[in-house]
């Protein structure tokens, strides 16, 4: 079975936040556009000004979608 990768959008300041809930919209938005097989993605909230949007693809899937949206970072998905 292929790996996951969880690629990793950073936003920083007062609305991390709601910077990353709203890129989280488009993530999903690209998985449906591109039929991607996976359909992880979420947000999370650090503190007042860290927050970070994701979404979890195969590892073949990895490259293709880090050339199209050029994640921050990335690193190996275990649910």
């Amino acid at each position: 079975m292929s790996r996951k990768i969880k690629l990793i959008w950073d936003f920083r300041g007062p609305t991390s936040e709601k910077t990353a809930a709203h890129h989280e919209i488009h993530l999903k938005e690209f998985i449906v556009a591109e039929k991607l097989p996976l359909h992880i993605t979420g947000f999370e909230t650090y503190n007042e000004m860290h927050a970070i949007a994701f979404m979890v693809v195969f590892e073949e899937n990895m490259i293709a979608v880090r050339d199209a949206l050029k994640p921050h970072r990335g690193e190996l998905y275990e649910n």
